[in-house]
């Protein structure tokens, strides 16, 4: 049967100038994505996982292997972790060819090297590419060289740090396809750290969410962008309307800045002090006012070929604007109707923040 999966557990606090990195998970799924903001840390953690960085305190293990522990004092060289880094620019080195560039993380006797570069190359779709240089290939064609240099050596992690965001969106979604294609045979873990968040969502079967160095939650990714809980992973996942409330009792809030208040089935926490609603899950409702309904007043509207963004004004001075997201089967009905009087919010698409 398959080898059983190497769980991997994680535990760094580092002092960082104003900020400190404060993050701990455990996990045993094969790919794992790191989501933040820029300058969250989301690469200090790569870096230390690689042995680039060293962490204050904490420990990194990978199975049984210990790659570094504050306790124990054990911290392991870069090249003895047994871990692939992947840079934002691919980081090949410019002046040697592919075949080169494949065989510089190998060592051992040539004729077991020569094996190993052939079936890189192979594996990579790089024939005939052997004796170009990186500046001859193409974005893709990098990639792969990338990817077939880390993994000639068999590493037991790889990590992708922001691996596209250099690129032209078009080209970012051909690349993220064929590095997953790549990968999927990969038995090893995999982190990507992004801020992009279609990427993660994609990409990873489990999340950690961190802001300003903290880490706001870890767990399946789904479930994260379902439910983010947290008003940091909500705003990072997407989540367009984030809006204070006040907790009236177990079942009703007061939203002041929409000027509204709801009444829900579900219980609520008392540590809630917000709510998100997404941009496309309101209901328009024209005529008399039903429950959980917001009043509307457009401030604004953008038009794209796919759907039509509203910008609707709040009750207070200061409060943002509500995005309302129209997808096109229903501009026919509003250019019948007019805009709504209300937008009702449904329950189930109410996130429930702290």
């Amino acid at each position: 049967g398959r080898r059983k999966r190497m769980p991997m557990e994680v535990e760094i606090h580092k002092k960082l100038g104003e900020y400190k990195l404060d993050i701990h998970w455990e996990s045993e799924k094969k790919r794992i994505g790191i989501l933040g903001a820029s300058g969250s840390g989301k690469s200090l953690i790569l870096k230390s996982i690689a042995g680039i960085e060293h962490p204050d305190e904490g420990h990194i293990k990978i199975g049984d292997h210990v790659l570094y522990d504050s306790n124990e004092r054990v911290c392991l060289k870069p090249q003895k972790r047994n871990v692939g880094y992947m840079f934002q620019n691919y980081a090949l080195f410019p002046t040697m060819t592919v075949e080169q560039n494949v065989a510089a993380g190998l060592s051992g006797d040539k004729k077991k090297k020569q094996e190993r570069i052939e079936k890189m190359i192979r594996h990579f779709r790089l024939e005939g590419l052997e004796k170009h240089f990186p500046r001859q290939l193409s974005g893709g064609q990098q990639q792969r060289a990338a990817l077939a240099r880390i993994m000639a050596y068999g590493p037991s992690v790889i990590l992708l740090d922001e691996p596209f965001s250099a690129l032209d969106v078009f080209l970012k979604d051909r690349l993220q396809q064929e590095m997953m294609e790549l990968l999927s045979d990969y038995e090893g873990t995999v982190i990507l750290v992004s801020h992009s968040r279609d990427e993660i969502y994609r990409f990873s079967e489990e999340l950690l969410v961190i802001d300003d160095g903290k880490q706001i939650c870890y767990g399946d990714t789904k479930a994260i962008f379902d439910r983010p809980e947290r008003v940091e992973a909500a705003r990072l996942t997407g989540c367009k309307n984030i809006v204070p409330v006040k907790r009236l009792d177990a079942h009703h809030l007061q939203i002041p800045d929409w000027d509204a208040e709801l009444m829900l089935q579900e219980e609520i926490d008392s540590a809630v002090t917000h709510i998100g609603v997404r941009a496309h899950e309101f209901i328009p409702v024209w005529g008399e006012r039903k429950g959980n309904c917001i009043p509307v007043q457009v401030n604004g509207k953008a038009e794209f070929p796919f759907e039509w963004k509203y910008f609707l004004k709040g009750a207070g001075e200061e409060s943002d604007d509500i995005c309302w997201y129209v997808q096109k089967t229903l501009w026919k009905e509003l250019e019948e109707k007019g805009i709504p009087d209300f937008l009702q919010l449904p329950e189930k698409e109410i996130l429930l923040l702290r």
